[in-house]
């Protein structure tokens, strides 16, 4: 089955929701290991660095957006690590995926009305048009 899953994850609900997903499937092999993804995003590190006492508060600040996944992945004894990357969430995280030939991508779907998709693009659509596995959007 899938021995590499990347889970992609923001800290929102929506990521939770994707980890509940990534479990399921990382539970039918033991070979399994998850790999969560979390992007610090170019536009958004200025005003992170400005919210937090620096460099070690921002990664504190990270690593608790990530505590309800890992909370969930432990509960499961589901075998994990964590990688953050830096960059623009879609491509950094499609370029991590391809580079790693990962077996199996999941992420959280934000739910964008279809004016704002248009406009604007999904990072989940972005995933699923150029990474070169499988990917599951979690609603």
């Amino acid at each position: 089955m899938y021995q590499h899953i990347l889970l992609a994850v923001d800290g929102s609900d929506h990521s939770v929701r994707a980890a509940e997903e990534a479990i399921k499937i990382a539970q039918l092999s033991p070979d399994s290991q998850v790999e969560v993804v979390f992007v610090a995003d170019f536009g958004k590190i200025k005003d992170d660095v400005l919210h937090t006492e620096g460099t070690a508060g921002l990664e504190v600040a990270r690593r608790k957006r990530l505590a309800p996944v890992e909370e969930k992945l432990e509960a499961a004894d589901v075998s994990y690590y964590v990688t953050i990357l830096r960059g623009e969430p879609g491509p950094t995280i499609v370029d991590h995926a391809n580079q790693r030939q990962v077996d199996l991508t999941i992420i959280g779907s934000r739910g964008l009305n279809s004016l704002q998709e248009m406009m604007l693009g999904s990072v989940s659509h972005k995933i699923a048009k150029r990474v070169k596995c499988p990917v599951l959007i979690v609603k």
